[in-house]
């Protein structure tokens, strides 16, 4: 019996990575010798000697890869080289920084396939979200790349004869990002490329449930600083848990911490960073609503909020959790709706013609089974989904991963006082109300203590203007026709309210990312003061 206990821990030792995870792996030149520690730290060289993360695939609980994190005094030790970095690389001129993020996009599409196929093995989205993911990263670099000639101040006109007032941005310092599991590649992406072309360091700390993509991303994009004879602190990366985190977000060598993740760990955050006068950028939770109007087009918003309820399992920050049906469509909506849903392919992420995947953690799956309880229980009708029992459903190599039925919920009540309509649930629970006016659904829309993202379906153009007017939604992405999830990169992204008031990507995004200065000239022979003040001594 000794004997067969010492077998099987040395097999247990020895395990072999799957085919199907060793093909993404191996196209990125990450280990396939699941035994092997992966470096998590770079700073210029790679390293990471404190305790392992675990990467597993949320779709079959296989354990991919074990990647190391940073001690105290190594994730010291890259807060110091970053600062270092950013010393020199700030005077570089800004369209040479452009540059050099031009040649980051170029190696980013060269492995665009890649990096979606290893976003879906270890976050769990579809494979076709995953390229999107990491096209949204390229497209951010097409961005900030035009953006690095054009990041100009201003000329003011002065009050007083022979002189010139001009607004100048200069380069921040460090940024700090501390990335979500759900994106695990854009929103480094919409930060890295916005500081970069601004002239700054980053120093990454992303989800510990998703190093691997932050690993691929960093070898990536270091090889491109070091062909250019780039300092790689100017995008070093710390693989850890909260100790890193609060390490990252309490540090003063970092100007500026861009976060994404709930709205409990942002206010924390949030104070964190007030507390000691750095600058912070917070992207929290969405609720997000979508309100059909009798006129609109049915056959373009039941696709469209298909999308934004169930893709990604509903683990976008955009992703409708709350649907707004005028009263004379509502039961033709939903039939169809619940049609459409029972279409909804769900598997390995991997697989061509999967439209489902897995929730990321198996955590997620009792917030799932938590919010479904709860509508039940207070008198609320499950009308499509509502269950985690999908054996029946999957190939046998998925049953220990977490997935979910997509649901459609009919709560009792409207009444956003209760829980279950102020309170995000990171899955593919879509909750359903009718209306009568179109007033009465976006008080409904503005009610919840979240404001990312809206969405209002319609073909008059008076409940446009009140959409999108003064009494319109109070969100930070008020969309007419369109979904709430799917945004490009062109304009700034981010919500009010405790969504954090925070913006990224596109727009005046890049404002954040330099430091401002007012700068007076006098060029005459006087010295006269604003406003006609006299202090003459004469």
């Amino acid at each position: 019996m000794h004997k067969v206990r010492q077998v099987s821990r040395l097999l247990a030792s020895t395990r072999s990575l799957s085919t199907r995870a060793s093909k993404v792996l191996s196209a990125l030149d990450l280990p396939t010798d699941a035994n092997q520690v992966i470096p998590g730290v770079y700073d210029g060289t790679w390293g990471g000697s404190g305790e392992a993360l675990e990467s597993r695939c949320p779709s079959t609980g296989e354990i991919l890869a074990k990647v190391s994190t940073a001690t105290p005094e190594e994730l010291q030790a890259a807060l110091a080289k970053s600062r270092d970095a950013y010393s020199q690389f700030r005077y570089m001129p800004a369209p040479r920084r452009g540059e050099i993020v031009r040649q980051i996009r170029e190696a980013l599409s060269e492995k665009r396939d890649e990096l979606g196929a290893l976003v879906s093995l270890e976050m769990g989205k579809i494979y076709t979200e995953g390229q999107g993911e990491v096209q949204e990263f390229v497209d951010i670099c097409d961005y900030a790349v035009g953006l690095s000639r054009m990041m100009n101040g201003r000329v003011i006109s002065s009050e007083r004869p022979g002189h010139s007032i001009l607004e100048v941005p200069n380069p921040l310092g460090v940024v700090g990002v501390l990335s979500a599991f759900n994106f695990p590649v854009a929103v480094y992406g919409w930060n890295l490329a916005l500081a970069m072309a601004a002239g700054n360091a980053t120093i990454w700390k992303p989800a510990p449930s998703t190093p691997l993509c932050s690993v691929a991303v960093t070898k990536i994009v270091a090889k491109v600083l070091e062909k250019n004879g780039i300092p790689g602190a100017v995008a070093s990366l710390v693989c850890g848990g909260k100790a890193a985190g609060e390490a990252v977000v309490g540090s003063s060598d970092v100007d500026m911490v861009s976060f994404t993740g709930s709205e409990a760990v942002g206010k924390i955050v949030g104070k964190a960073v007030q507390d000691r006068f750095g600058k912070v950028l917070l992207e929290l939770g969405g609720n997000n609503a979508v309100i059909v109007m009798p006129d609109a087009d049915l056959s373009l918003a039941l696709p469209s909020v298909l999308f934004s309820s169930v893709g990604t399992a509903g683990q976008r920050c955009t992703s409708t959790r709350r649907l707004y049906l005028h009263r004379s469509i509502a039961d033709e909506f939903l039939e169809r709706l619940q049609k459409a849903y029972k279409t909804v392919r769900m598997g390995d992420p991997l697989s061509q013609g999967t439209l489902l995947g897995p929730l990321h953690k198996e955590g997620a799956v009792a917030v799932y089974k938590q919010a479904i309880e709860s509508i039940k229980s207070s008198g609320g009708e499950i009308i499509a989904g509502g269950s985690a029992d999908t054996a029946g459903m999957l190939a046998p190599e998925l049953h220990k991963g977490h997935f979910v039925q997509p649901t459609i919920a009919i709560p009792k009540s409207p009444s956003t006082t209760q829980d279950i309509w102020r309170t995000e649930t990171f899955a593919p629970v879509l909750n359903v109300a009718l209306f009568d006016e179109l007033e009465e659904a976006i008080q409904w829309n503005n009610a919840v203590p979240q404001g990312l993202s809206s969405s209002l379906w319609t073909r008059d153009v008076r409940n446009i203007g009140k959409w999108l007017g003064p009494g319109g939604s109070d969100a930070g992405i008020v969309n007419v026709n369109v979904g709430t999830s799917g945004a490009e990169i062109g304009a700034a992204f981010g919500g009010n309210k405790s969504t954090g008031w925070g913006r990224e990507s596109g727009g005046d995004s890049w404002k954040q990312y330099v430091r401002w200065s007012a700068c007076t000239i006098n060029f005459s022979n006087e010295i006269p003061l604003a406003q006609g003040v006299n202090f003459d001594t004469a």
